[in-house]
């Protein structure tokens, strides 16, 4: 078989539940629910398990809970022998996947995010910025569209997700009419994002200059194997080159798209999405259908998986 990759997804794949399924049934599973409440001093898997949508939505809650939902299924994974040959994750999910690649201690990966989502939070008042996604443009046609759109303001593209879906970000009455020239110029869908901060995009620059500090304070290990980043969609091995890339990250594009025809180019032809809810795998569907688009989220899409992945080894052998 060719090269497997492990992906982690980011803010939006959550939900109540998320991950009890297999902390109940993998004490490694478990241990990392544990070790993520006692790095962030109150109980994020109390929040994943039986926390309401509306409390895993804010931002300060969502990033470290994904995160951790996304390393407890990693371990479960590690534990039945499943190894990727490369990682990358969509904008938070860069966290979870350098912890699997070993450059960023678990504790600290989980304080990081949770300090990176109040951050976020707080970076621009309710209702001056706002996030769309257009649906059915190409990444060029939408950048130009968040060029006329600007006026002066800040508009411009932050996921560049998938041949079908751009996600724009910036000053709410500039996205707004990004999201009419958009109808205008036949996107198949133009919405805006119910979203809590406009991420991606030059309004988190002072959030970006705030976080750094928190950054260049954590300890980054080099990596075990490559990961492809979101803001060069390229392969680092370095924890430089990885802290410098997630400064970076806050307020540059997602470039996911790129990112995947990469791993393609590597040769990887499983995709393991490692976390909640199947956002990355639909995108993948929409980049490249001839590769396998598989997920890990409980223990069905567990079975499913590994069952997967060792029948093609078998015909590989």
């Amino acid at each position: 078989m060719g090269k497997v990759a492990f992906v982690f997804p980011g803010q939006a794949s959550q939900y109540p539940g998320m991950g009890k399924e297999l902390a109940d049934k993998y004490s490694v599973a478990k241990s990392a629910f544990d070790e993520a409440d006692q790095a962030l001093g109150f109980s994020i898997s109390k929040l994943c398990f039986e926390g309401t949508e509306d409390d895993l939505k804010l931002t300060a809650n969502t990033q470290p809970a994904i995160l951790t939902c996304s390393v407890a299924v990693s371990r479960v994974l590690a534990e039945r022998g499943l190894q990727p040959d490369y990682v990358a994750g969509h904008s938070l999910g860069e966290y979870s996947a350098l912890v699997a690649a070993g450059s960023l201690k678990f504790a600290d990966a989980v304080q990081l995010v949770r300090k990176r989502g109040t951050y976020m939070q707080d970076a621009v008042p309710h209702g001056v910025g706002a996030m769309a996604a257009i649906m059915g443009l190409s990444h060029a046609v939408v950048a130009d569209v968040c060029k006329r759109a600007a006026e002066g303001e800040i508009c411009s593209p932050a996921n560049l997700n998938s041949p079908e879906q751009t996600v724009i970000s910036g000053h709410a009455g500039a996205v707004k009419r990004a999201v009419e020239l958009a109808s205008q110029a036949g996107a198949k869908r133009a919405v805006i994002l119910p979203v809590s901060a406009p991420f991606h995009c030059a309004l988190m620059l002072p959030m970006q200059q705030r976080f750094e500090t928190d950054l260049r304070a954590a300890a980054f290990a080099d990596l075990l194997l490559p990961l492809v980043t979101n803001v060069d969609a390229d392969t680092i091995s370095s924890g430089t080159e990885a802290r410098e890339a997630l400064i970076r990250q806050v307020s540059m594009p997602v470039r996911w798209e790129e990112s995947v025809r990469l791993l393609i180019d590597e040769g990887v032809n499983t995709f393991v999405e490692v976390g909640p809810s199947r956002v990355l795998t639909g995108l993948l569907r929409q980049i490249e259908r001839s590769v396998a688009a598989l997920n890990v989220e409980d223990e069905k899409s567990l079975a499913a998986t590994v069952e997967k992945i060792a029948g093609a080894r078998s015909d590989a052998a």
